[in-house]
């Protein structure tokens, strides 16, 4: 069954009012990296060594430059996890309201002008009109 124009409008209602509900948030996606110290007598510089205990850094591009953050300690990434997500629910919210808003778009009814053409339209029409027909 195809969605009325008020059903629509209450959806999007609810949907705009879900981005009160937001909290912090940011972009990027966060990495674990392994690393490995450079000292010849550590485990790390075997052969098959993973490396270190893996390194979280949050990395994102600020003014087409990427950035990357490392977190002092596991609160720090617990955090950054959290507004990482709610910045992917902040994306998927918009996506959602720019899907709703195409179908309001389409359904609404154009309301008809008064007068139609002004003078000066019907000008501007018509040498387009005629310049096209030119070439």
């Amino acid at each position: 069954m195809p969605d009325d124009l008020a059903t629509l409008e209450t959806q999007r209602s609810k949907l705009l009012e879900e981005f009160l509900d937001l909290g912090d948030l940011r972009p990027g996606s966060i990495t674990a990296v392994t690393r490995r110290c450079g000292k010849p007598s550590c485990h790390c510089a075997k052969h098959n060594d993973p490396g270190h205990d893996p390194q979280f850094r949050l990395t994102r591009r600020i003014s087409g430059k990427t950035v990357t953050e490392s977190f002092p300690n596991p609160t720090a990434l617990r955090k950054a996890q959290q507004e990482v997500a709610e910045f992917h629910r902040f994306q998927k919210l918009s996506q959602d309201l720019v899907t709703l808003n195409d179908k309001i778009c389409r359904l609404r009814p154009v309301e008809p002008q008064r007068g139609g053409w002004t003078e000066q339209e019907k000008k501007r029409l018509l040498r387009s009109i005629r310049r096209w027909r030119g070439k």
